[in-house]
C-alpha cells in the first residue's frame, strides 16, 4: 500500500471547544522534564477520545481488544501550534509505526520519505537474495566441505599428538629428578657432574623434538587452511559484498533523517549524533512522536507553542509505563536530535539544573562525638551533583570540617525527605557502612500513593537495572536486573490515594518508586513522582524510621521522624 503525506489541513486540527480562558504558553516546552500546558491537557483528552473510538485499527493495544497480535502499547505525542492565519490548533504523531505502517490520515508523516525508504530497500533486496543464493550453493559445495573436514581434523590430531608428548616430556623429568636424587649420594662428585649433564642432553633433545613436532603441525595445518582459503576465495568475495551493501543501505536509509528547525537549518541524523560524540544512531531514532511534530510544524509554516507526549495502551513488562499518562521523550534517541530541532526558540530550562533544596534546611535529630542523624529535606541533594554543588555532604563538610573520613554512609533521593546517617569518623563510617553491608540496619518509609491498594501487605520482588538508553530511568529485568525486595503494608486509604509503609530489604536506585509504579508492583506510582507517576509540589515518599548498632557503644538506637504530608 503506498503511503503518501496527508495534506496541512488534515494534519492540523483545529480544538473542538473553546479555548478563550487558556493563556498561551511563554516558553516551548522542555521536553525532558515538564508539567504539560493545559493546552497540552485538552488536544491529548480530545486525542485520546479519538483513539477510543477507533475500531478499525488492527493494532493491539492490550486494552481488551480481541485481536490475537500481541499487545503493544505506544507513545502518542501532541503539538500545539498557530497557524499563517493566527488560528491555534495542534498536530498529532505516534512513535514508530502501527500495524506495519508509518502514517494513518490525520497523523503527521514520518520525516523520512516511506516511498523512497522503500525503493531503497528494494533495489538492495533483489542483489542480497542473488548474493544469498549463490553463498549457499558455495557452502553446500562437497570439495569445500571435505577440505573443512580435513582441516578440523588435523587441527584435532595435531592437538592430541602434542598434548601426548607434553606427558611424556613430564614424565621424562620426573625420571631424570628421581635419577638424581638416588644418585645424588651414592656416586662420586665427578660421576654425579657426568650424569647431570647427560640429563640435561635429554632434557634438551625432548624440547627440540616437542619443537620440531609443532612446526610440523603447524606447517600442515597452514598449507590446509591456504587450500580452504582458495576454494573459499569467492565466498568471502560474496560476503564481503553482501556486508557492503547492507551497510551502505544502512547509510543510504539514515540519510534520508534531515531535521529542520526553526531557523531552517537542515542537518542529518548522522551529523546530528557526530557532534554527540556517539558512533551512530540508536535504532528507531527520528521515529519518536515528538521530531515527527516538530519537523512537519518547520515544513508547514506552523509556530510551536507547547508539546507533550502520553502512553497509551497495556503497561510494558520492563519500563513503568500507564495508560494516559504523560511522559517525557526518550534520552539517548531524541535528546541530539530535539538539540538541534529547538535551536532558535525560547525552551522553558531544565528544572534538573535548578537546586530545588537551595532555600532548605537540614534538621538535625541526634548528635554525639561519633556520628549526626539528620532529617533531609526534599529537593536536597546528598551528594554534590554535576550541575549542582549544594547537598547534605557539602552543608555538612562546611560545618564539621575537621571530621575524619566520608560523612555520608548512605543516600537518599533528592525528592526524598527523612532520616540519613552521618559518620564523623572513618571508624564509624566503616563501622556503619558493614551494617549497611550486612543488612542488619532496619529502614522504614512512609509514602503515599496515587491510587488504591487492594491487599493489606506483602512483598514485591523485581530485579531492577538502569534503562541505559534512558538514565535515570530504571527498567523491571529478569535477565540482568539486581535482586530488590520490598516488604509493604498498607496504613490507610483515602478514596483513590494509598497511605503505605514500605520496608526495604535492598537498596537499589528508585526501588521503592518503581516497585511502587510498575504494572508487576503495586501499579500505583507514588505522589509527585516525577519519573513515574505525575507532578505534584514534591515528592510524597519520606524515610520515616531507623535502627541501628551504634559504632561506640555497640547499643541497639533507633530515631522516628514523621513525614511532612
Amino acid at each position: 500500500m503506498s503511503i503518501t503525506s496527508p495534506p496541512i489541513n488534515k494534519c492540523f486540527i483545529p480544538f473542538v471547544g473553546s479555548i478563550d480562558q487558556y493563556s498561551l504558553p511563554i516558553e516551548f516546552t522542555y521536553p525532558f522534564s515538564y508539567e504539560p500546558h493545559p493546552l497540552c491537557s485538552l488536544a491529548a483528552i480530545e486525542l485520546q477520545q479519538f483513539l477510543e473510538k477507533q475500531t478499525k485499527w488492527e493494532h493491539n493495544f492490550g486494552l481488551g481488544e480481541n485481536i490475537k497480535s500481541p499487545p503493544i502499547g505506544k507513545m502518542f505525542g501532541i503539538l500545539v501550534v498557530r497557524n499563517k492565519n493566527g488560528q491555534l490548533g495542534y498536530l498529532r504523531a505516534f512513535s514508530g509505526d502501527l500495524f506495519g505502517n508509518n502514517n494513518t490520515t490525520t497523523f503527521v508523516p514520518p520525516v523520512n520519505n516511506p516511498e523512497k525508504t522503500s525503493q531503497i530497500y528494494e533495489l538492495a533486496k533483489t542483489e542480497v537474495a542473488e548474493i544469498n543464493s549463490r553463498i549457499e550453493v558455495l557452502e553446500k559445495n562437497p570439495d569445500t566441505i571435505e577440505l573443512e573436514k580435513l582441516l578440523r581434523d588435523l587441527e584435532q590430531r595435531s592437538s592430541l599428538e602434542l598434548c601426548k608428548y607434553k606427558e611424556t616430556m613430564r614424565l621424562d623429568k620426573k625420571s631424570r629428578k628421581d635419577i638424581r636424587e638416588s644418585k645424588k649420594q651414592s656416586i662420586s662428585p665427578e660421576d654425579f657432574k657426568k650424569l647431570c649433564e647427560q640429563l640435561a642432553k635429554e632434557s634438551c633433545q625432548n624440547k627440540f623434538h616437542f619443537k620440531h613436532l609443532k612446526e610440523h603441525w603447524l606447517k600442515k595445518i597452514s598449507d590446509s587452511e591456504e587450500n580452504l582459503n582458495i576454494a573459499q576465495k569467492e565466498l568471502t568475495c560474496l560476503n564481503k559484498r553482501r556486508r557492503d551493501i547492507l551497510s551502505g543501505l544502512q547509510e543510504l536509509v539514515l540519510n534520508q533523517y534531515q531535521f529542520l528547525n526553526i531557523l531552517g537549518e537542515l542537518k542529518g541524523i548522522d551529523g546530528i549524533f557526530m557532534e554527540e560524540d556517539a558512533l551512530k544512531a540508536p535504532a528507531g531514532s527520528g521515529n519518536c512522536a515528538a521530531p515527527k511534530l516538530l519537523q512537519y510544524a518547520f515544513k508547514n509554516e506552523l509556530i510551536p507553542l507547547a508539546m507533550a507526549e502520553f502512553w497509551w495502551g497495556a503497561s510494558p513488562k520492563s519500563a513503568v509505563r500507564n495508560h494516559t499518562h504523560f511522559y517525557p521523550s526518550c534520552k539517548s534517541r531524541c535528546r541530539p536530535i530535539l538539540g538541534h530541532m529547538l535551536k532558535g526558540m525560547r525552551v522553558a530550562p531544565n528544572p534538573l539544573l535548578q537546586n530545588a533544596g537551595a532555600s532548605t534546611k537540614i534538621e538535625i535529630i541526634h548528635e554525639d562525638e561519633e556520628l549526626l542523624v539528620i532529617n533531609k529535606p526534599s529537593g536536597l541533594l546528598s551528594v554534590p551533583g554535576k550541575t549542582i554543588l549544594d547537598s547534605v555532604a557539602t552543608r555538612l563538610k562546611k560545618r564539621y570540617p575537621f571530621c575524619t573520613g566520608p560523612l555520608i554512609v548512605h543516600r537518599l533521593d533528592q525528592c526524598t525527605s527523612g532520616i540519613m546517617l552521618i559518620a564523623k569518623s572513618k571508624k564509624s563510617y566503616d563501622h556503619l557502612q558493614q551494617q549497611f553491608v550486612k543488612r542488619t540496619i532496619k529502614k522504614s518509609y512512609i509514602a503515599q500513593l496515587n491510587g488504591k491498594v487492594d491487599k493489606d501487605k506483602g512483598i514485591i520482588d523485581l530485579p531492577l537495572r538502569v534503562d541505559l538508553d534512558n538514565r535515570p530511568y530504571q527498567l523491571v529485568c529478569y535477565e540482568h536486573g539486581k535482586s530488590a525486595i520490598t516488604h509493604y503494608k498498607v496504613l490507610k486509604r483515602d478514596g483513590s490515594k494509598t497511605r503505605i509503609q514500605f520496608t526495604p530489604i535492598t537498596g537499589r536506585t528508585h526501588q521503592l518508586r518503581v516497585h511502587s509504579a510498575h504494572v508487576k508492583g503495586l501499579h500505583a506510582p507514588i505522589v509527585g513522582d516525577t519519573l513515574y507517576g505525575t507532578r505534584a509540589g514534591r515528592l510524597h515518599l519520606h524515610a520515616n524510621w531507623i535502627k541501628f548498632i551504634h559504632p561506640i557503644s555497640e547499643e541497639d538506637i533507633s530515631f522516628e521522624v514523621l513525614p511532612p504530608f
